[in-house]
């Protein structure tokens, strides 16, 4: 460093600055401003709110009371399904986002037949396409006579007799909550 520093110097004692670094690589600008306000604290959403449905459910026995159930929503026993064989461990994974939500097919304002006829198009499809995780969204009913879901429980039930369906549950809030499922499907 200091021979080069010495063959850099002009004849006025002077550092040819161009010169003294001249084999030195520039480093790739950065594209952002330095942030000056220190990160939050990482906070698991979904831990927090099974916790929080683990203390409802403990304090309201196993069904939550009927107050902390959507407009639309009609008190069902079938939430969830899980395929006879497979541990408990599948439909909390499911419940909890382990697997990716890769299609999604919306049944709104469709007839029974018509919603039928789509939901076995589409696990068709995705079971060709080799997919493991759909989201089904059958709608809350609010439009519906009566405000009364029309396709919930049917598309439930036929969710649990078609084979290929591993398990399903309610969408999280975020993604249709009531008014959706989350279905599991078997792998090729």
């Amino acid at each position: 460093m200091r021979r080069r520093l010495a063959a850099a110097r002009h004849a006025d004692g002077d550092i040819d600055l161009s010169q003294a670094f001249a084999d030195v690589t520039r480093l790739p600008p950065r594209n952002r401003a330095p942030s000056t306000r220190p990160r939050p604290a990482t906070v698991a959403r979904l831990r927090i709110e099974d916790e929080r449905d683990a203390l409802e459910m403990s304090k309201y026995g196993a069904e939550p009371s009927p107050h902390s159930w959507d407009i639309g929503q009609e008190l069902e026993a079938e939430q969830t399904f899980l395929r006879r064989g497979l541990g408990t461990d599948v439909l909390v994974k499911l419940r909890r986002g382990h697997w990716v939500v890769q299609a999604v097919v919306d049944l709104h304002g469709m007839t029974v037949d018509e919603a039928h006829d789509a939901l076995a198009d589409f696990l068709l499809d995705a079971r060709g396409r080799g997919l493991r995780c759909v989201r089904v969204i059958h709608g809350k009913g609010l439009t519906s006579p009566n405000r009364e879901p029309i396709l919930k429980g049917k598309v439930r039930r036929w969710l649990a007799q078609w084979d290929d369906v591993l398990a399903y549950c309610e969408a999280p809030r975020h993604a249709g909550g009531s008014g959706a499922v989350v279905a599991l499907l078997r792998g090729r």
